[in-house]
């Protein structure tokens, strides 16, 4: 056997033209997971799912831009290789980008071909235009400007924007119809604004509420005001924005001190009114709090609904980041979960953005998803992040309480008095950490959520009637919150 011909035998695909979808991306698999750390595999090609096989161009789908992107800039060069030692060397790999919420519902897939010949960067992702036939109108707004993924479904409920998300959802089921017109959300940034207003109009375009909705910013509505005067285009600026039938203008406080832009926003809004189409509004405060707008419009802004997004509270923390594991098909630990969101407390935005900064560390240098590197992320982050408080140390401190070694608690005894202790330090972990009951039972012997509930109540019930009890369950707590200083 020649040179030349070792060579074409080196070079050949592993797998022949007739293979199937499957083996393709098994044999894909084997190979990527033989180069890169475990962590990395697990939380970026684990996820992804093989849809088909044609010729040589195979067509993946993941669940997230997000995913796309990363691909794209860490593993090209990985993905081609490999691509080419199945396939061969005319192998092309295709994105559809279906975000987890949606892929049951839409057809309407994003694709991102992916050429993986060598030395050939990947195709930037495209910034979609309107067609040629659709640019050449007199003022050319064709699109609704709605983020697809801003939906009701992927908005996490909770106590901080109960009152907010209710509203959205009434409005966006009647557009114009109810009594909440305008609608105003205000709050701080990152709150989730944003998400809820496009929701609305997101929801209305899907269930046939409304024909014509778009989204703008008011910076946006500002500059294009201001082009429709120079390019003598005033009448078709008005006559698009007053033939909504949802009009959605978010961060209004930045209409202060544009005194034309206001008086044109104005008729704008009393047109729409009177024809019973619905306005949406958002603000970082209430419209009563906000200076350099003209009081007519203030007046107007205060007509419908002004309702407010407060900063999350735990639990809607905690929920917000599992929903963003469930979305993108990552794997994050309870406990890690439950300690971002008990150090992350001023806004959704730099929450997601700890989630993402914890993958990224975890993909690049090859670690575990644990508590010490959260803690380690966070502290780019977050002011005070303190060591939290674990759970092995208040079983410590409860079993130096009582006066036994501290594996009785974690063992399958049913003595009363380790029985008791358990309980205590069950109650205690509950009450002084952020960790989950299945967490917390994982601590006391593999215990499941119900024994933890149920310690935590005996306790409860008999500090409510035992005074020597409740006192030595405090003086417990003081022991182990000193000790954690």
């Amino acid at each position: 056997m020649n040179a030349s011909e070792t060579a074409e035998k080196t070079d050949a695909p592993l797998l022949t033209p007739t293979v199937t979808v499957e083996q393709a991306w098994t044999e894909f698999l084997a190979i990527i997971k033989s180069e890169i750390n475990a962590q990395s595999f697990k939380t970026w090609f684990e996820p992804i799912k093989p849809i088909k096989l044609v010729d040589s161009e195979l067509t993946v789908r993941v669940t997230s831009h997000f995913f796309y992107d990363w691909l794209e800039a860490h593993y090209n060069m990985r993905i081609t290789n490999a691509l080419e030692k199945v396939l061969g060397k005319s192998a092309r790999l295709s994105y559809n980008v279906v975000p987890a919420e949606e892929s049951a519902q839409s057809n309407v897939i994003a694709q991102y071909p992916l050429p993986v010949e060598k030395h050939e960067q990947p195709a930037p992702l495209a910034h979609h235009t309107a067609p040629a036939e659709e640019v050449q109108t007199a003022f050319p707004y064709q699109q609704t400007f709605l983020n697809p993924r801003f939906t009701f479904e992927n908005y996490i409920k909770g106590e901080s924007n109960q009152l907010a998300r209710a509203a959205a959802l009434a409005v966006a089921n009647n557009p114009g119809g109810t009594s909440f017109n305008p609608l105003v959300l205000y709050g701080g940034t990152g709150l989730g604004k944003t998400h809820l207003i496009q929701a609305i109009g997101n929801y209305a375009l899907t269930n046939n509420k409304a024909k014509r909705v778009i989204y703008v910013s008011s910076e946006k509505f500002t500059i294009e005001f201001i082009d429709s005067i120079k390019f003598d285009k005033t009448n078709d600026f008005h006559n698009f924005y007053r033939n909504m039938d949802i009009l959605i203008v978010d961060d209004i406080q930045f209409f202060s001190g544009k005194e034309k832009t206001q008086d044109s926003f104005f008729h704008t809004f009393n047109t729409l009114h009177q024809q019973g189409k619905q306005i949406i509004l958002s603000s970082d405060r209430p419209a009563k709090e906000l200076q350099g707008l003209d009081d007519r419009l203030l007046s107007r802004f205060q007509w419908g609904l002004t309702a407010d997004i407060q900063p999350p509270d735990l639990e809607t923390r905690t929920a917000i980041l599992r929903k963003k594991c469930e979305d993108e098909d990552t794997n994050i630990p309870d406990d890690v979960i439950d300690y971002i969101a008990a150090n992350v407390t001023s806004n959704v935005r730099e929450l997601e953005g700890c989630y993402t900064s914890i993958l990224f560390k975890a993909s690049l240098e090859g670690k575990e998803m644990s508590i010490d590197l959260a803690r380690e992320v966070l502290r780019t982050v977050v002011n005070d992040v303190r060591s939290p408080l674990s759970v092995e140390e208040i079983q410590k401190q409860v079993a130096d309480y009582f006066d036994i070694p501290v594996d009785m608690l974690r063992a399958k005894t049913r003595k009363q008095e380790i029985v008791n202790a358990r309980q205590i330090a069950m109650y205690v972990a509950k009450e002084l950490t952020n960790c989950s009951l299945k967490t917390i039972g994982l601590h006391f012997g593999g215990r499941d959520h119900s024994t933890v509930i149920h310690a935590y109540q005996t306790v409860e019930d008999q500090m409510k009637t035992d005074t020597k009890f409740r006192t030595a369950i405090e003086q417990i707590r003081k022991k182990i919150e000193i000790a954690s200083r």
